[in-house]
């Protein structure tokens, strides 16, 4: 099985201005690709070989095979990543995500403090996720480099790509800057809420 470059679900001009169509090109055809070509370079021929890829990164989380799980790990990412993100997107949540956001955090600007502050917290690269415990509670996190939220049994449901790459030549240095314009103009709750009622894994853009 080979892993391929999904398409966006969107033209890439269509985030402009919170993510310029410069960005979004540099980030899904060089970065995404890169990773998605040396994780085919890697799994080639190996026991991993026809897995899915959630799976891949899973296995090589187990086996503490780091180059294996980067790749696969950073692949997943970036197209759950994507599905985060929509020019149409609602510009709250509703329904059972709305409730259990006012039960967790209290309110939508409590819930964008957090994550916000999250964010910027993380030193050097990594993600910062909205999840679901296994308990139902929600929870904001970051994790460092390529790690994402499964191998902690943690489900996500809304990310954003804290690696410089995803918003230097838009923002330069100002990561908060980047974090508020995600959050405030690009987060699709749409697409949180489907991923709230999913069993197991949310859907990625498929690689």
């Amino acid at each position: 099985m080979t892993f391929k470059l999904p398409d966006l679900p969107y033209a890439k001009d269509a985030l402009s201005p919170h993510m310029s169509e410069q960005t979004l090109s540099f980030h899904h055809g060089k970065h995404h690709k890169g990773y998605i070509d040396k994780l085919n370079d890697a799994v080639q021929g190996t026991d991993y070989d026809g897995m899915a890829l959630i799976d891949v990164a899973r296995m090589a989380h187990e086996k503490h095979d780091v180059g294996v799980f980067n790749n696969a790990a950073q692949a997943w990412n970036h197209g759950f990543f994507w599905r985060c993100m929509s020019p149409d997107r609602a510009a709250e949540p509703a329904g059972p995500l709305a409730a259990k956001i006012t039960e967790t955090f209290g309110s939508l600007p409590q819930l964008r403090t957090r994550f916000i502050a999250d964010g910027m917290a993380r030193f050097g690269s990594g993600w910062v996720w909205l999840v679901e415990g296994a308990d139902g509670a929600l929870d904001v996190v970051s994790t460092a480099n390529a790690d994402l939220p499964q191998t902690a049994g943690l489900k996500p449901l809304l990310t954003c790509d804290l690696w410089e790459h995803a918003y230097y030549l838009d923002y330069q240095n100002a990561r908060q800057g980047f974090l508020e314009a995600f959050f405030d103009h690009l987060a699709d709750w749409d697409f949180a809420a489907t991923c709230l009622k999913t069993q197991g894994d949310p859907e990625i853009l498929a690689a």
